[in-house]
């Protein structure tokens, strides 16, 4: 049987090994993917450090992977060898219960599936994958400039998209890493008055370059009263995993503004008056389902968004999950194979 190399966790907290596996064969319903490259996402940590429950391991993680269609299982027809695709966090819905059958796939109470989690992900040379999972890829970009855009880029581009901003409103992105880097270049892209927020005067010149507006220093600012001096922001979206640094741009809202809370974090405390009183809110959003990925691959090549990447060869997989965890990339990691 032909084989490939995969990059496993076997257990909670041990490191990555690169083994021999045999090529997976693809089952009804699924692709065989050969992978060319795949983004290292700070929730990959879930598979990691075994805090996702019910994790069977050995597991492959990885769900920003991109590559190329090697073959299909029984009843697929809208995929076909040879196409350029990719697989996101969101892996599978059952399709049937309520709110499946409402469109918000996303909540699914029978059968929800996340790459890399659920089954094997992209750090491996071959993966398969629900055909439901599958997005298609433009050939505009390249396996290293795509994989990112799978998570970092879907979960900034729709949670932008899907907030009730229009063209003008006041947009703060409070984070310059992997993701706000990516969420400043697409509210820019939108037509917002785009907000970059982060730590230091030294990430000034990077905001001013992906199109930003505005820049405040948290560190030496206030943000809450820089933004309400720019007359309250419409959507702050979160893209840190600081609840304290969340916690200390609420105050920016406009009224009727909403914070989008897209980075992971333990908890934030809310100013309950200030909401209330403004008719504010605190949101969370997922990312989103393969057809998303698919809409903001083409907005990426129509707009011009691109990720900054540093990029490690699979054999390396241990180094560049520590640059990542190390928050010291510039500033997505990505696998290549």
């Amino acid at each position: 049987m032909p084989k490939m190399r995969a990059a496993q966790v076997t257990k909670p907290g041990g490191p990555f090994e690169i083994v021999e596996r045999e090529i997976p064969s693809p089952g009804a319903g699924q692709v065989l993917i050969k992978v060319q490259a795949c983004g290292i996402c700070h929730s990959d940590s879930l598979v990691k450090e075994g805090h996702f429950p019910g994790i069977q391991y050995p597991r492959v993680p990885g769900h920003e992977a991109v590559g190329v269609v090697e073959a299909v299982g029984a009843g697929v027809t809208q995929w076909k060898p040879g196409q350029r695709v990719g697989v996101g966090w969101h892996g599978y819905h059952c399709g049937s219960c309520n709110n499946c059958r409402s469109g918000d796939f996303f909540g699914c109470t029978v059968n929800l599936q996340f790459t890399g989690l659920h089954f094997d992900g992209g750090y491996a040379e071959y993966m398969v994958a629900p055909a439901v999972a599958v997005a298609l890829v433009p050939d505009e970009l390249n396996p290293v400039e795509a994989a990112p855009l799978m998570c970092a880029g879907i979960t900034t581009y729709n949670a932008l998209r899907n907030s009730g901003a229009r063209g003008g409103d006041l947009v703060g992105v409070l984070g310059l890493g992997g993701l706000g880097h990516l969420g400043v270049q697409y509210a820019v892209k939108m037509g917002f008055n785009t907000v970059a927020i982060a730590r230091g005067q030294d990430k000034a010149a990077l905001a001013k370059k992906l199109g930003a507006a505005h820049y405040i220093d948290s560190q030496t600012q206030d943000p809450a009263a820089e933004l309400q001096k720019l007359g309250g922001a419409k959507v702050i979206i979160a893209t840190v995993t600081n609840g304290d640094a969340m916690g200390a741009v609420q105050g920016g809202l406009g009224v009727n503004g909403t914070m989008l809370v897209i980075g992971a974090v333990q908890s934030l405390a809310v100013q309950p008056m200030f909401m209330l009183m403004g008719r504010r809110a605190v949101k969370g959003w997922y990312s989103g389902t393969a057809m998303d990925s698919q809409d903001t691959l083409k907005f990426s090549v129509l707009s011009g968004v691109r990720s900054m990447n540093e990029t490690y060869p699979l054999a390396k997989v241990n180094e560049a999950y520590e640059r990542m965890e190390s928050g010291k990339a510039r500033f997505r990691v990505v696998l290549t194979m």
